[in-house]
């Protein structure tokens, strides 16, 4: 099923999600080649388009520091925006996108977007403001695609998504999405959307779940932060992980557990959710925990906003909702070895060596 959307003044398809099955082996191989090509592919087409000025400024080397200079809050970035594309570069864009994205991932990417234009007129900004604008999200290519190592990025307002190339494997982190407002209260087309609502809606759940000796361990402060700990970090890291971990967790708590940290993979391709998958159940989903800082109702407007994180061996995924009363999210995963494709890249290059 496919269905139309205007963003931004461009048009971005939305194709459902069919139900995925978990693959491994051989068969994992094969389609994380799969994807790798069909990425290159969906990158090249995307660099066909472009004139010798624009290449010049969406492609740099892979070495370049920008690969490392990311943010999700509103400034100048390097790289193409879409407002300097034409319809065509614009379309072979968003492609690149949808390649890597699931069906769900991809419309989110898209509302994101789109919240630029409800903040125009939440802020009573003119329509041409470019502070708060929908087609401010830049596209850079570090490399050359097909060529190991090589990587791309998509970046603007609540929108960071990496992906690396290594070898035939794919790191897609660090990848934010965040969302402002969190809920639309103005009466605006776009009034009742909430993007990241599983997000919220499914981790509340979680908690209301918890017994009094549980949220004893989960909950570690009646305030919660407001910003994620981890931010813009070149490398995420935090000491210890705090919380309750899965396997003190009734079997009921730990399917909501899972379908929690399933939303945050469902945002992208089947084939990379699975690669994250198969790599938590390898150091041990039990290991995970869960933990949650500030107010334990979802009031809007009320309190001090709230924190949770998800954290395991290798894996953190960050959830913040304090900024504007508790109304204003951001999100992230991360992975504590291979952002950037580090842990791909320090093997690719020992390989190398040797």
């Amino acid at each position: 099923m496919k269905t139309i959307r205007q963003v931004g003044g461009y048009v971005i398809f939305f194709l459902s999600l069919s139900a995925s099955i978990l693959v491994c082996g051989k068969d994992s191989v094969d389609q994380d080649e799969k994807l790798t090509k069909k990425m290159s592919a969906a990158v090249n087409v995307f660099l066909k388009t472009l004139t010798p000025d624009q290449k010049n400024i969406a492609q740099v080397a892979f070495e370049d520091p920008a690969r490392f200079d990311w943010h999700y809050v509103p400034r100048t970035r390097k790289g193409l925006a879409l407002k300097a594309m034409g319809a065509d570069q614009r379309k072979a864009a968003m492609e690149m996108i949808r390649t890597v994205l699931s069906a769900e991932g991809y419309m989110k990417a898209g509302q994101i977007m789109d919240l630029e234009n409800v903040l125009r007129v939440t802020e009573t900004r003119p329509p041409n403001d470019t502070y708060r604008d929908p087609e401010n999200f830049s596209f850079m290519i570090f490399g050359t695609p097909g060529a190991e190592p090589w990587g791309w990025r998509i970046e603007g307002h609540h929108i960071s998504l990496q992906f690396s190339s290594v070898n035939g494997q794919i790191s897609f982190t660090p990848g934010f999405m965040g969302s402002n407002p969190g809920t639309v209260l103005a009466d605006v087309p776009q009034k009742g959307r909430r993007v990241l609502g599983q997000e919220e809606d499914l981790a509340f759940d979680l908690l209301h779940a918890m017994d009094k000796s549980q949220l004893e361990k989960i909950v570690l402060n009646t305030k919660a932060p407001n910003e994620i700990f981890t931010a813009n970090s070149r490398k995420a890291s935090l000491e210890k992980m705090e919380g309750l971990a899965m396997k003190d967790m009734t079997t009921a708590q730990a399917a909501l557990f899972k379908k929690l940290i399933g939303v945050y993979l469902q945002r992208y391709h089947v084939t990379l959710k699975n690669q994250q998958w198969a790599q938590l159940e390898k150091v041990g989903t039990e290991k995970i925990h869960f933990a949650w800082m500030g107010d334990q109702t979802a009031e809007i407007g009320q309190g001090c906003g709230h924190y949770y994180r998800i954290h395991g061996p290798g894996f953190l995924i960050e959830f913040d909702n304090t900024q504007n009363g508790g109304n204003h999210i951001h999100s992230v995963v991360r992975d504590l070895n291979n952002d950037f494709g580090d842990d791909l890249l320090r093997m690719h290059y020992e390989k190398a060596h040797k």
